[in-house]
């Protein structure tokens, strides 16, 4: 008698499980998610598979959680600062990164790159199921990498893929893409919620049992969001994104999720002919330093995980001529934005609701902490005055509902990296006022309310 796929069906926002279709699911509350799936039939043989692997830990034993020092855990550096940082301080042995980008992005440039620097330390396996061998191999030449010793797996089975790892015990293993392999077992299409789901549980089931440090590639739909169920997110260590213009010369990755250390970080690379190159001082690329001072125009100073940037925020106010004004916001969240209109309007007497109100974070960043309402309200006023800012003064700050200037977290390090920059002035909230010995170099003005800031502007 032979196992045959059991029906049920799942959720594609939560991956939630359910015995019947229904039009709502009933944990995410999602509308028309609820699709047919299989489960795959026998696949808890797999997990005494990898017995005798390399660097298997021990699982059937109780321990104190005293015993357990923090210290064991092993590290290891891909050779690449910024995406060290953005890990956490290095790759941790048997853990599940997941990357997801748009098309173009660079995801299988980074890895590539990364591989074909650890592969002299430690045994590294990338496994295509999107392009052939010849095509990395071309990608390869190309980056400068093609004389390394990396081994290369082109192939879409999970089950052959688990077969070759060990045999051949890598220490880091890539998947290009999740997206594109599958199991046998389950009659779904591959990149369908049940595939993606088993094909990561599986993969996700080898490294923690063996210690290999494991990479899954993954697409991202039109929202920016990663395609596949939402429970992939929960079944892996770390989540990075891939942002920036597949057009344009920078990319960022953002750390969302991570077991292993902080989220939020940031990693910026350029890309270049020969492939990603990894920006040491980011802030520099980011100011575009008018030779004259330009309306609209503020430098902030924002707060990425563990580093400063400075950033330009541009404003552009100017008459509607139509039956409702447009609030275009490129970098920053648009609600937010109309939110400080309303503030701007009540407790600083400036109405803005005949005028259209554009928005950009320079640069192609994503900023969403609340140190960036002071900067983007100084530039909604500057342009609509028509009256430049100095063009050598840094901003930061939250502004309160009630028109208050709050203070943000780590405020000196926000003066420091404008002083280290030749920045000769910062407008900051009277909370944030830094000791004498970081001021001695540079005009600090603090403000506590936003009529102050617009007597200022």
């Amino acid at each position: 008698m032979t196992n045959r796929a059991k029906l049920q069906y799942a959720c594609n926002e939560c991956g939630a499980i359910a015995s019947k279709w229904s039009g709502q699911c009933s944990d995410c509350g999602a509308w028309n998610t609820i699709q047919e799936t299989a489960t795959a039939p026998g696949t808890v043989s797999n997990v005494r598979r990898f017995a005798g692997y390399a660097g298997q830990a021990t699982r059937d034993m109780v321990q104190k959680l005293s015993d357990i020092k923090p210290e064991n855990i092993q590290r290891h550096s891909l050779a690449t600062d910024e995406l060290d940082r953005v890990l956490g301080g290095g790759l941790v042995e048997g853990s599940v990164v997941l990357i997801g980008g748009d098309p173009g992005i660079g995801k299988s440039t980074l890895l590539l790159q990364c591989l074909a620097l650890i592969c002299r330390q430690l045994d590294a396996l990338y496994v295509t199921g999107e392009e052939s061998l010849q095509q990395v191999s071309l990608r390869a030449q190309r980056l400068g990498i093609g004389n390394t010793n990396m081994r290369i797996l082109s192939e879409t089975s999970v089950e052959h893929i688990l077969d070759m790892a060990v045999q051949e015990r890598p220490r880091v293993l890539v998947i290009d893409s999740v997206q594109t392999i599958y199991v046998a077992d389950l009659p779904s299409a591959p990149g369908s919620v049940a595939q993606v789901r088993e094909s990561a549980a599986q993969l996700t089931r080898f490294a923690k049992q063996t210690g290999c440090a494991l990479f899954l590639v993954g697409h991202v739909t039109k929202e920016g969001t990663l395609a596949g169920p939402r429970v992939l997110e929960h079944m892996v260590d770390t989540v990075l994104y891939f942002e920036g213009d597949p057009g344009g010369r920078y990319r960022i990755i953002r750390a969302v999720k991570n077991r292993f250390g902080p989220v939020n970080e940031l990693g910026i690379f350029a890309m270049l002919e020969d492939g990603l190159k990894p920006v040491n001082n980011p802030s520099a690329i980011f100011l575009s330093r008018h030779e004259q001072e330009m309306a609209g125009s503020v430098i902030m100073a924002s707060r990425e995980g563990s580093r400063t940037l400075l950033l330009e925020v541009q404003a552009l106010v100017t008459e509607n001529h139509g039956n409702s004004p447009r609030r275009v916001v490129v970098g920053q969240d648009a609600n937010r934005v109309i939110m400080l209109l309303g503030v701007l309007q009540r407790h600083g007497g400036l109405a803005l609701y005949d005028q259209d109100v554009f928005i950009n974070i320079v640069g192609g960043m994503r900023v969403l902490e609340p140190a960036s309402d002071l900067p983007i309200i100084m530039a909604m006023v500057s342009s609509f005055r028509g009256r430049a800012l100095p063009s050598d003064m840094v901003v930061f700050g939250e502004v309160g509902l009630a028109g208050e200037i709050r203070p943000v977290p780590n405020g000196e390090g926000r003066v420091q990296e404008a002083t280290k920059h030749g920045f000769q002035q910062v407008l900051l909230p009277r909370a944030n006022m830094p000791r004498k010995s970081v001021t001695q170099d540079i005009d600090v003005t603090p403000v506590a309310t936003l009529s102050e800031v617009l007597e200022y502007g």
